[in-house]
């Protein structure tokens, strides 16, 4: 009984993998695409950020963990610019020291929109990591 149980669990989430891979550039979900920028972001915390500034084996932060994705209510100058959506996210993360154990731990935040099909991202103020509200 649990065999069957189980095999439906995992067939279900394949299939929730594979849509998602699949609408990844979804002209009707306004968030398609986000998640190569979201990927860039990482690789330009880890390039850039204090707290990765000693590197072990080429990797100066560990522990990447997007905190939140919060929309962003679209302003009247936002879609003047052709503005189709707009979020704001909180990234966690952990330096390394260079015995390879782990170091200063470090936030950051990004401000996405989407114009033309196209992701551009700008710092953000820092927001509450779990929620994503303004503090």
């Amino acid at each position: 009984m649990r065999t069957p149980a189980i095999l439906v669990a995992s067939l279900f989430l394949l299939t929730a993998c594979s849509q998602a891979g699949a609408n990844a550039n979804d002209p009707a979900n306004p968030y398609s695409g986000l998640e190569p920028e979201i990927l860039k972001w990482r690789t330009d915390i880890e390039a850039s950020h204090p707290a990765c500034k000693s590197k072990v084996g080429g990797k100066g932060c560990e522990a990447f963990e997007v905190t939140c994705k919060g929309a962003e209510t679209l302003t009247t100058d936002d879609q003047k610019r052709g503005v189709t959506a707009k979020l704001v996210a909180a990234m966690d993360f952990s330096g390394r020291m260079s015995d390879g154990s782990t170091g200063k731990g470090g936030s950051a935040f990004a401000e996405f929109s989407k114009t033309g099909g196209a992701w551009v991202r700008t710092e953000a103020s820092p927001v509450n990591p779990q929620t994503c509200a303004s503090f």
